[in-house]
């Protein structure tokens, strides 16, 4: 740890740097559960070093992604538990480069607060290890500021970035597929990561009844309100990977991950022009939490597909002579994976009928 340096006076108009140096010797344990093969150097750095092993990659293409975890920090900063939330982070940006078939290397993460409490700080870091842990990356870097003023003492924003690589030739694009083909759906753990402005609306969680929240509820299972909607954002990479390693790309003709505006808007973006989602929807297990929301909110189905994952976190779309083998594969690395639809011939994207 840094021991002398530490600025009486930037202390006094809110920043203590040496409240930073704290958070870097606690958050170091975690980050050690991250390592692997092409780690270099130290957090601590200026910046994150990784030395990019391609044996059996002929073209190599870096994929990259970025994300937050958007208003769900509110119900954080509410219930006051801190070590999920990171995990939420890291699956908005590596379910994303999953989708084309990219395996997740290194991640970085970007924690802004109002005031850098060490303990808390390690809490969040904890949970961006657990992501990474759970996709194959390693945390090679990362950035906390103390920004007074800016944010609310007990408030913060969390944000990271990723980088995988794809051997070209085995990019996961739309140009294979067909009428015909099979659309599976991998379960979500709940909510995910997206929709929690209109979640946060309809029950009235600006100012929530803890005790309430905290009680197990009926129609969730017998789980509390709390634990549901903080359930942080299932990981597919694992199971993506393995699914890629036993049928490869002629098989798998797009992956799409089921985030903001939902079904509607994110289904389509991995189907060409021409063809056409057909997804039945008695087919979808919907969790009880999206009944909830549908019936308090008083929202219509088609809006609430338009929002949330209503229980599917992916879709995979495979050739239906694959689809059999597909299933048996993603079940053996832990998914409950299930047929929703075909794509079929047509200019309207996706159907929900």
């Amino acid at each position: 740890m840094i021991t002398n340096s530490s600025s009486n006076s930037y202390k006094a108009a809110g920043v203590d740097i040496t409240a930073g140096y704290k958070a870097v010797e606690l958050m170091k344990k975690h980050i050690a559960r991250t390592t692997v093969p092409g780690v270099m150097g130290q957090v601590g750095g200026f910046g994150g070093l990784f030395e990019l092993d391609l044996e059996g990659i002929n073209k190599p293409v870096l994929v990259s992604g970025t994300d937050g975890v958007g208003t769900k920090l509110k119900l954080a900063f509410m219930l006051d538990k801190h070590d999920t939330i990171g995990i939420d982070c890291v699956a908005m940006c590596v379910n994303d480069i999953i989708c084309v078939g990219a395996k997740p290397l290194y991640f970085l993460d970007y924690i802004a607060c109002g005031k850098n409490v060490p303990e808390k700080i390690e809490q969040i870091v904890a949970g961006v290890c657990e992501g990474c842990v759970q996709s194959g990356a390693a945390l090679i870097g990362g950035e906390t500021a103390e920004m007074p003023g800016f944010y609310p003492v007990n408030e913060y924003d969390l944000a990271g970035y990723c980088t995988g690589v794809v051997d070209k030739d085995k990019i996961i694009d739309n140009n294979r597929m067909k009428a015909g083909d099979i659309i599976i759906a991998l379960p979500s753990s709940g909510v995910h990561s997206n929709g929690f402005s209109l979640v946060r609306r309809v029950f009235a969680l600006d100012k929530p009844d803890l005790m309430a929240m905290r009680a197990n509820n009926v129609e969730l299972g017998g789980r509390s309100m709390a634990d549901v909607l903080l359930e942080p954002t299932k990981i597919y990479v694992k199971p993506v990977l393995a699914l890629l390693d036993k049928i490869g790309t002629e098989h798998v003709k797009g992956i799409s991950h089921i985030t903001g505006g939902g079904f509607y808007e994110n289904i389509p973006r991995s189907i060409p022009a021409g063809l056409s989602a057909r997804i039945a929807r008695k087919a979808i297990k919907v969790l009880p939490i999206f009944d909830l929301i549908a019936s308090v909110g008083v929202i219509s189905d088609h809006d609430m597909f338009n929002t949330f994952n209503m229980g599917v976190g992916m879709t995979i779309i495979v050739s239906r002579e694959a689809a059999p083998v597909a299933l048996n594969v993603l079940r053996a690395n832990g998914e409950d994976a299930y047929v929703i639809g075909e794509i079929v011939n047509g200019s309207e994207k996706i159907t929900i009928e």
